[in-house]
């Protein structure tokens, strides 16, 4: 086999790999071969090759009734946690606006043509928004979104436009969402990306004033409705102030 053709099936079967730790959610934290062999659509001698491989590292535990995350998953996860604590007094901060507002607060930053949590607080109301620490969105829509793509240069906005279900066209409405967030020093978002769902975001700046990420409250647009945006930015933006004066960092933060 070629040194390229021997780089690509070994990139191949990287993906597959991931795509197969990424079955295990809070809602299934133990799933069946059957279950990998029907998600993944490899033949089931494929499939259990890799699990097998997964098993060795520590990435799969084999139980009776299937497959559960490893200890080495669970050493990784500490790693991470570790490594993404948010100081204290931050922490605080978040707890602070749900309790005042009873809506979730997510805190992103940008990560290529992706948006990562990287923290979150969520609402006590059992109809809540609630996305995960460490889940990936797209940056094609969303109030967090168009904070976090302040400054950002126009073949960004054409790789991010790509990506969406608008096309390229759509990287001229990037340009202008970014823009007026930035000449706002807020964003919101009313069903951009999901159907029913509001958020406010704010800018948390660097200390050379550039974003270095978002802080939203979000929720139902039945709850989140146009006369309290402005209390909730005036609040978000007084939290972002404070966070900013304590040093925000956090080592998914481009350095620059």
């Amino acid at each position: 086999m070629e040194p390229e053709q021997a780089s690509g099936s070994g990139v191949r079967s990287v993906r597959r790999a991931l795509d197969i730790l990424s079955l295990l959610t809070e809602e299934q934290p133990v799933v069946p071969l059957r279950t990998v062999v029907e998600a993944t659509g490899l033949p089931k001698t494929t499939v259990v090759r890799l699990v097998q491989t997964l098993e060795q590292y520590g990435l799969l535990w084999a139980t009776e009734a299937g497959y559960m995350a490893g200890p080495g998953l669970w050493r990784w996860a500490y790693l991470a946690a570790s490594s993404w604590q948010l100081p204290p007094e931050t922490v605080d901060l978040l707890r602070g606006l749900v309790a005042r507002h009873g809506e979730t607060v997510n805190l992103m930053i940008r990560r290529d043509v992706q948006r990562v949590c990287v923290a979150q607080q969520e609402s006590p109301r059992p109809l809540r928004h609630v996305v995960r620490i460490g889940d990936e969105l797209p940056l094609w829509a969303g109030a967090s979104s168009k904070v976090l793509l302040s400054g950002a240069d126009d073949a960004l906005l054409s790789r991010i436009a790509l990506l969406s279900p608008h096309g390229e066209g759509h990287a001229a409405q990037l340009r202008a969402w970014s823009d007026e967030a930035e000449r706002a020093g807020f964003a919101v978002s009313h069903g951009e990306r999901e159907s029913g769902l509001t958020a406010v975001a704010v800018p948390i700046r660097a200390a050379g004033g550039g974003v270095a990420a978002s802080l939203s409250l979000s929720g139902p647009s039945s709850r989140m409705t146009d006369d309290l945006i402005a209390g909730f930015t005036a609040d978000l933006l007084d939290v972002s102030a404070r966070i900013a004066a304590e040093g925000f960092d956090h080592p998914l933060v481009p350095r620059s």
